[in-house]
């Protein structure tokens, strides 16, 4: 039996959706920050590809993604305890969200990929911590 395009991808966003709750649910703080890297890689993967397809949809859809996650692992950093490292992640997350903002404004599938390759150094420098 076929299941049309829009039929797939909404099972397709709630199998996503069931899946990332799982791995939520009982995570501790430092594997809920690494389940933060992981989703916002995947969501600038997607966004690098509808860019060079030419999909402003679906880019602006991974771009509004991509920058509640940001700011979701900005909202995560302890100001006070983590000093020096702390306001340098800030600064990276802004940073990329700057940059992913413009990325997204021209559909260019390469500022995405820059922005991927920033977070990714400080996502495996995270799991090695862990």
């Amino acid at each position: 039996m076929y299941m049309g395009k829009s039929r797939f991808g909404s099972a397709r966003a709630s199998y996503q959706n069931i899946d990332l709750s799982s791995r939520i649910e009982g995570a501790s703080p430092h594997k809920l920050v690494a389940i933060l890297f992981d989703e916002v890689l995947k969501t600038l993967d997607a966004m690098a590809a509808a860019a060079e397809r030419g999909d402003k949809g679906q880019v602006a859809s991974r771009q509004a993604r991509a920058l509640s996650i940001l700011g979701g692992l900005e909202g995560s950093l302890d100001m006070e305890r983590g000093g020096e490292i702390a306001q340098s992640l800030a600064s990276i997350y802004r940073e990329a969200r700057r940059l992913t903002l413009k990325a997204g404004r021209e559909c260019d599938a390469e500022q995405v990929v820059h922005v991927r390759a920033m977070l990714h150094d400080i996502a495996t420098a995270w799991e090695a911590i862990g």
